[in-house]
């Protein structure tokens, strides 16, 4: 590959271990090199200034100032596609979200120990995280980014109607991947409390969904948690995959559960969105409501399609609201979309199309 055509990355941790091997691991690859390192979030200014990068790596606790403050920063002054350099620890699990609520694509978790050896093996997920970086939508930091994690959303000047029996009668599905944290936020804030359930599958790994849940828990009317295997999936919650497992739908009786289970990765991911929506067609049919959000790749395309078929309704996310378009333009692309919409309509959507559908039987489209 052309040397000018390669993507330019700058790498920003404080340990020198680290920058020498992410800067290997790029340097392998031909189709991207890197252009610079730096060793705080000082230094990489004028590295990031002088290299014009397309991605920067960064690691979230560093001296003199924190990846944190940093990325606030870079997202107000310079956007630029980011990928957080994340571990494995509780407080490293909270400071990742607070990342990509700042705007940062995506995170690689290095673990705690054996460094030099997690990293080699996380290679393909870097470098792979890198490329989706660089062809990635990145906005201009405002102000709603930087809203405290704890403050509860205001009540939307229409106050939804109540949905009441319907809610126990509907459930909704959501699948994202790539900027589906902060795009799943955005549509169940915009929720009333009295939804239907809510399932999510979103591409996380093991130690960093318990967090997310925690964060969405605090900004929703509906209450958000981590998904456990056998428990009754009820109206005004949503239940998100843990990370590094599946999460499906099934019936017992009159109730749906929701099943977690381990077992092999679906089109590269575990969690994955095809597991999700192939039981939301198989187990719930007409009665679904899928939505598919930003995301790299084709995970839960065809599984959407097959929801369509079984009798739901679907929504996906469009291409100039999408961090990546991967995931929606594959499902539209396979007639998976009754509705291609704006983010920022998404909520309103599913609150339309479920009181529209009260009290009547839904025909398959």
């Amino acid at each position: 590959m052309d040397t000018r055509a390669r993507i330019k990355v700058v790498v920003v941790d404080d340990s020198a271990l680290v920058r020498g091997l992410l800067s290997e691991i790029i340097n392998r690859q031909n189709d991207m090199q890197c252009v610079g390192v730096a060793a705080d979030p000082l230094q990489a200014r004028e590295v990031i200034r002088a290299a014009n990068p397309d991605v920067i790596t960064l690691d979230v606790e560093m001296p003199r100032m924190d990846g944190i403050d940093f990325l606030s920063r870079l997202m107000r002054l310079r956007p630029t596609p980011v990928v957080m350099v994340s571990t494995l620890t509780e407080r490293g699990a909270e400071v990742t979200m607070r990342a990509l609520e700042l705007g940062a694509v995506d995170f690689v978790a290095k673990p705690k120990i054996g460094v030099v050896d997690g990293l080699k093996r996380l290679s393909d997920d870097i470098t792979d995280k890198i490329r989706v970086a660089a062809h990635a939508q990145v906005h201009r930091l405002g102000g709603v980014a930087a809203t405290p994690q704890s403050a509860v959303p205001a009540t939307p000047g229409t106050s939804p109607s109540p949905l009441g029996r319907l809610s126990t009668e509907k459930l909704i599905f959501i699948g994202a991947s790539t900027g589906g944290t902060e795009a799943t936020r955005a549509v169940l804030t915009e929720l009333p409390a009295d939804m239907p359930g809510i399932l999510i599958t979103q591409h996380m790994p093991a130690g960093f969904t318990t967090s997310y849940a925690k964060r969405l828990d605090s900004l929703s009317r509906i209450r958000v948690k981590e998904a456990v295997d056998g428990e009754r999936v009820l109206p005004g919650h949503a239940y998100l995959a843990p990370g590094g497992l599946h999460l499906s739908v099934e019936r017992s009786g009159a109730n749906y559960i929701a099943r977690v289970r381990d077992g092999e990765a679906v089109n590269r991911h575990k969690p994955s969105v095809e597991v999700l929506f192939e039981s939301a067609a198989r187990v719930v049919g007409q009665n679904a409501l899928g939505v598919m959000l930003t995301g790299m790749g084709a995970d839960g395309a065809q599984a959407m399609r097959t929801m369509l078929d079984a009798g739901s309704y679907n929504i996906c996310q469009d291409e100039a609201s999408c961090v990546v378009f991967g995931m929606p333009r594959e499902a539209i692309a396979r007639g998976a979309a009754h509705e291609v919409l704006p983010l920022s309509r998404i909520a309103a959507a599913l609150i339309a199309r479920l009181k529209s559908t009260a009290g009547a039987t839904i025909h398959r489209i």
